[in-house]
């Protein structure tokens, strides 16, 4: 099962980040597959948004406060199925940066 991460990933005071997946290898799924995305994050006011093949399946939900590397199932935001591009930002909702991390487990036989 391929998995996408970033640990220690700084997102700005009242910013949003790039598309985490931008140039990773399952960045774009060739063929359908089902996407766990787990997050966690230092504070309170990070809230992450997923688009798989431009359907939203995640929309600005806040990731959960464990201030560690996301663990399975603890950490999971949401598990998809989809096909075509992925995508993943943080977006910040306080006056302070705030580190997230996080990982995407891709799973092509379910």
């Amino acid at each position: 099962m391929p998995r996408m991460s970033e640990n220690n990933l700084s997102v700005a005071a009242n910013g949003t980040s790039t598309n985490r997946l931008s140039g990773l290898l399952h960045e774009f799924l060739d063929r359908p597959g089902v996407v766990t995305v787990m997050a966690a994050c230092a504070a309170v006011g990070l809230n992450a948004t997923v688009l798989i093949g431009g359907q939203a399946v995640m929309n600005d939900q806040a990731v959960s406060q464990a201030n560690r590397f996301p663990i399975y199932p603890d950490d999971v935001m949401t598990v998809e199925q989809g096909l075509g591009r992925l995508v993943l930002t943080f977006r910040n909702t306080t006056g302070a940066a705030i580190i997230v991390h996080w990982a995407i487990d891709v799973d092509y036989t379910g």
